[in-house]
């Protein structure tokens, strides 16, 4: 009955749709990542039932669009609540973007099965690798969207140990595996399969001794900004001095007793080369008190008209604050539709959702140096640039302290979208054993250390300031110094099992 069941496409894509729907619940801020390994097992056994490659790519499909429809369910709040279009049109938006994104597990599908003449019994080991391919495709065609990679459900569990060797990608692969030994064991009916998931948890047991940081003895206090700025409001010009002065107001208390006070994503309302007296008087006050603010800040350049989404230090002791001082980061990874609009000319007369406030940035270039705080080196990026693992490690330098984000998650409201991103930037942290500030203009607000774990944190909604102390420490881990590399060989000598096991048996 169940074999005829699963054989039957609808039913098969039926469950292939709600195993990866289940998927939400192994993120934040449900965090039950231990079913990661079970639901993508459940995907495995249903792809192998598939007759032919188009079936394979329908499976693959409804499995991701399952797993987008329910884990990115939180853009649908910023389209229905900014897009200005009708109930119909939004939802008709989301569901374009979630089968958009359901693509690439459907080309994963489509070329496992093609991939599978050319193995024999045990061509599910081919499969890690063909993932990764879809998935860096996915993290790049249309300026990509690598959101809820698999990898990231593991953030604070057994298998996160082993970010700071393998990255965010390797534990995606080892997740990989373990499903794989897990539809082995039940296709095959042989109890040795369980020795691989032993093996990958062991791995991740055994990692979390192995540290290659070590505390330098140096500790900075730091005080992030949350100022709970209504969206509504926050580009409003008559609601700039009055943003100004929350975080001012916010900050005030900590400027002799910390050594860098953060403000989130353009806390500051202004236009920057209009704002040089408040700018400068703010610099001023900050030096004087031997403390630095950081903020993120909107930069115009009047002569070429470009507008940048840029993060900016006051206070700095070495050079003081001027327009277009060195002090600076410039946004590189821009959002789409919410920094830029792709053909613009035909979208923006189209709806407000393709008109936002500050929807027309230009990039900042790729390499930038750090920011430098009271003597600490920061390795910054703002908002959804913490998704792109290569950007943040291609950022980072030897002598970099600490890493830095600033956002504005209140396009998300009360939903998982903010968590979510809290868990990629813990994910950061680990993989290039720093501590991460993360700074938010309404949650999640936190201080990370360079294990990926939360030192402490802001409750969501609230105007307030996260006060802590970061340990700086020294050393670079295997995938600062390697990047991807390790996943990616990983994944291909998995994928030699089955090539290797075709040849023995034409021998």
């Amino acid at each position: 009955m169940l074999t005829r069941w699963l054989n039957n496409p609808k039913y098969r894509n039926g469950a292939a749709f709600i195993s990866g729907a289940l998927l939400l619940f192994a993120y934040a801020p449900f965090h039950w990542g231990w079913i990661t390994p079970f639901l993508l097992a459940i995907f495995l056994l249903l792809l192998v039932r598939a007759q032919s490659a188009k079936q394979a790519a329908w499976t693959g499909f409804w499995f991701g669009f399952g797993w987008f429809g329910t884990g990115i369910s939180w853009v649908f709040v910023s389209i229905d609540q900014f897009g200005g279009l009708p109930l119909v049109a939004s939802v008709g938006l989301m569901v374009l973007l979630c089968a958009y994104l359901a693509l690439y597990p459907a080309l994963a599908g489509w070329l496992w099965f093609r991939a599978r003449t050319f193995t024999a019994g045990y061509h599910l080991f081919l499969f890690p690798l063909i993932w990764l391919l879809t998935e860096f495709l996915r993290g790049w065609v249309l300026t990509g969207f690598p959101w809820l990679s698999v990898g990231y459900t593991q953030t604070d569990l057994t298998l996160g140990a082993l970010a700071p060797h393998i990255g965010e990608t390797g534990i995606t692969v080892l997740l990989w595996v373990t499903a794989i030994a897990l539809a082995t064991l039940i296709l095959r009916r042989r109890p040795e399969w369980l020795a691989v998931p032993l093996l990958v948890y062991s791995a991740g047991l055994v990692s979390s001794y192995i540290n290659p940081m070590q505390p330098t003895g140096e500790f900075k206090q730091v005080a992030l900004v949350q100022g709970n700025i209504l969206q509504d409001l926050k580009w409003d010009s008559a609601q700039e001095w009055p943003n100004f002065m929350t975080y001012q107001d916010l900050s005030r208390p900590y400027y002799r007793t910390h050594d860098i006070i953060v403000w989130p994503e353009s806390a500051i309302t202004f236009i920057e080369p209009f704002a040089q007296a408040p700018l400068r008087d703010l610099d001023h006050r900050a030096r004087s008190h031997g403390t630095t603010i950081i903020s993120g800040i909107i930069d115009y350049r009047r002569y070429t008209r470009e507008y940048f989404n840029t993060i900016v230090v006051f206070g700095d002791q070495e050079e003081p604050y001027r327009d277009r001082h060195r002090n600076r980061y410039q946004k590189h990874h821009l959002l789409p539709i919410g920094e830029f609009v792709p053909f613009e000319n035909f979208l923006r007369p189209v709806a407000p959702l393709f008109n936002l406030p500050m929807s027309s940035f230009s990039r900042g270039p790729r390499w930038q140096p750090d920011l430098t705080a009271n003597g600490v080196q920061l390795a910054a990026n703002i908002c959804y640039e913490v998704a792109f693992p290569r950007l943040i490690r291609s950022n980072m330098k030897d002598d970099t302290d600490v890493l830095l984000t600033v956002s504005n998650d209140s396009w998300f409201g009360d939903s998982h979208g903010p968590h979510q991103h809290l868990q990629i930037a813990q994910m950061r942290a680990a993989e290039l054993g720093r501590p991460m500030l993360r700074a938010t203009n309404n949650g999640v607000t936190a201080i990370i250390d360079e294990r990926g774990r939360v030192s402490n944190k802001l409750p969501q909604f609230e105007a307030s300031v996260l006060s802590g102390t970061v340990t700086l420490v020294e050393g670079n881990t295997w995938y600062y110094r390697f990047g991807n590399l390790s996943a990616w060989l990983l994944a291909g000598l998995i994928a030699l099992i089955s090539l290797r096991r075709r040849k023995a048996q034409r021998a």
